[in-house]
């Protein structure tokens, strides 16, 4: 099994879930990070993920919203939806260069 495949796995959700849910919303690439990736990962623990959208023009904070309400149905969970631009981005350095090379591809095109 692959990584990503592995991934799905972890989260609850096929891979041809997370596809379709990205070519909704224009993401080119979906990635996690935080405590889904670490043992101490549990039931009670959200979602975090950072995404990458296909062009500049990227969904508002209404439109992030709907996008966070949509997978934590799929996933029955709470999920934190992060736009990697924004973290590229981020003066915070210590926080950037954690999330950025912790991160893990779930979905790419």
């Amino acid at each position: 099994m692959e990584e990503r495949e592995r991934l799905a796995f972890r989260i609850g959700v096929p891979l041809n879930a997370i596809a379709a849910f990205c070519d909704r919303w224009q993401v080119k690439e979906l990635a996690l990070f935080g405590s889904v990736l670490r043992e101490d990962f549990g039931a009670d623990s959200d979602i975090d993920m950072l995404l990458r959208f296909k062009s500049e023009r990227t969904p508002g904070l209404f439109g992030i919203a709907r996008m966070e309400r949509e997978m934590a149905r799929l996933l029955a969970r709470k999920v934190d939806l992060v736009n990697r631009a924004a973290i590229e981005q981020s003066r915070n350095y210590i926080r950037r260069k954690a999330i950025l090379e912790s991160a893990r591809v779930v979905y790419a095109t």
